[in-house]
């Protein structure tokens, strides 16, 4: 797991689910709340991305889709 000053700062939200649709995440926008979405892993767990992806935000983010499908930054970059 990066620390948080690996991070970087102000990913657009698009580009971040269009990364996670890469790496085998579903993306639905009807689960979520205003401008946020869900990304659904195949075991029907999901992790709610936030429309603003600051480096604190994107750090929970990126913690919970580890524990949810083992999926980690290092994957994830490479699609960004």
């Amino acid at each position: 797991m990066p620390s948080l000053s690996q991070l970087p700062d102000g990913i657009k939200q698009k580009k971040f689910l269009k990364a996670l649709e890469k790496v085998g995440f579903r993306i639905s926008t009807k689960g979520g709340n205003g401008s946020h979405c869900k990304a659904i892993w195949t075991n029907e767990k999901s992790v709610t991305i936030q429309y603003d992806l600051r480096k604190d935000m994107l750090y929970v983010i990126l913690k919970e889709i580890k524990v949810i499908s083992g999926v980690d930054w290092d994957e994830i970059k490479k699609h960004l």
